[in-house]
């Protein structure tokens, strides 16, 4: 009997989340072989199996965190957002001005802390803690404010943008557009579940259009740029990622070199790839942010397509989560989780074939990288624990679902 309620919730484990972030995992393993076996860096072409092994320790790390994060509680989660939150804020400050000046000079971001042969960035974390803190404030104001109206709405819009423009400022001053950018569709994701009246959602959403079609006309003209550049939004390795875009192949021994190899190894690939550890087209920085164009390569567009489907696999689960949950405290943090990987699998893939700019954007399980690794395991567990702790709410998370709405 005592054995039963140890693993009372096992039937409570997602294996439909679990299969695809195993075999995504799996993926990334054999790709940043392949990477690192044919990279110009002698280092790790030498010894290709030590990359991936310095990578598999992270995929460890990351199985223990989920691991540990789903059998938490949602109260307590609920209780240490705010200081993790607070947390992220102060390191996130601190990087501004100790990053790491090697890394700096090498990707135009400062967003990397350097201990000796150990690097990590925080903003890859800090996007878990930012979604905690934007689920905790849609809910509690949602507990608040049982009446909806358009003074309540702009207030929750007010809470949300006070706990999102802290970190897009941080970000900003580390010059890491492509980070922001994933701020941004967290915000956005959980801004339109929220509740808020479309009545103030289509007027942003338009606004934002306005916004966005506007900042594309004045890349596209000289004086545009120099206002841009002016006010601190681009800087010129940022125009040179927007050029290698609208024509990936008008530089190929440039700035538009690293995207347009990238477009023709995953040409080269054909149906079904070359096979494994093939490559006769050299991609830069294939182990990260171009990882997709070893897929590509090797497998064809039978894997490239193989991939996309686990992808879409894993969202489609935990979409399914959010349905069964009845702790509207998980739904934000999993609407949160949702759009932080669906940005990162949309931008990634799409730059890998020349659909969307480069951004510098690892994607998720696959690219080399402990920091974004740990974070999207980290989103993993939370999601884990929706399902564990299937029934579980508390006090102060109410459901507030079912509340008029205009």
């Amino acid at each position: 009997m005592e054995k039963k309620n140890v693993f009372r919730n096992d039937n409570q484990i997602d294996y439909g989340v679990i299969l695809p972030v195993f075999l995504l995992c799996l993926v990334g393993l054999a790709s940043l072989y392949v990477a690192l076996f044919h990279s110009h860096n002698l280092a790790e072409s030498a010894n290709p199996m030590r990359g991936v092994l310095k990578q598999g320790i992270w995929y460890v790390v990351g199985i223990i965190a989920v691991a540990i994060i789903m059998r938490i509680r949602s109260k307590m989660l609920w209780l240490l957002t705010p200081y993790i939150y607070g947390l992220g804020l102060v390191v996130m400050a601190l990087l501004v001005r100790f990053y790491d000046p090697v890394i700096a000079a090498s990707t135009g971001s400062r967003n990397w802390f350097s201990f000796g042969a150990f690097t990590v960035q925080p903003a890859e974390l800090m996007k878990i803690a930012m979604i905690m803190m934007l689920a905790l404030v849609v809910t509690k104001h949602n507990g608040s404010y049982r009446e909806r109206t358009l003074q309540t709405d702009g207030l929750l819009i007010g809470k949300m943008l006070a706990a999102t423009l802290p970190v897009i400022i941080l970000v900003l001053l580390q010059e890491d557009f492509g980070t922001m950018l994933v701020f941004l569709a967290i915000f956005g994701g959980i801004f339109l579940m929220s509740g808020i009246s479309w009545k103030i959602v289509v007027p942003v959403i338009a606004t934002f259009v306005v916004i966005g079609a506007g900042t594309i006309f004045l890349v596209l003209t000289d004086g545009g740029r120099a206002f841009l550049e002016n006010i601190g939004l681009f800087s010129e390795y940022q125009f040179k990622r927007i050029d290698s875009w609208l024509d990936p192949f008008h530089d190929i021994q440039g700035s538009s070199g690293q995207v347009a190899k990238s477009i023709m190894a995953i040409g080269s690939g054909g149906m079904f790839g070359k096979g494994f550890n093939v490559s006769d087209v050299y991609v830069p920085v294939r182990e990260s942010d171009m990882i997709f164009s070893v897929i590509g390569e090797n497998f064809g567009f039978v894997g490239s397509t193989f991939v996309i489907l686990l992808y879409f696999i894993l969202i489609y689960r935990m979409i399914r989560v959010c349905f069964d949950t009845n702790n509207e405290f998980y739904t934000y943090i999993a609407t949160g989780i949702i759009m932080m990987i669906l940005f990162h699998v949309f931008e990634n893939i799409g730059a890998n074939i020349g659909l969307l700019p480069l951004t510098g954007i690892p994607l998720p399980f696959i690219s080399q990288g402990g920091s974004s690794l740990l974070s999207n395991m980290i989103g993993i567990g939370l999601i884990l624990s929706m399902r564990y702790h299937a029934v579980e709410q508390p006090q102060e998370t109410t459901r507030s679902s079912r509340r008029s709405r205009r």
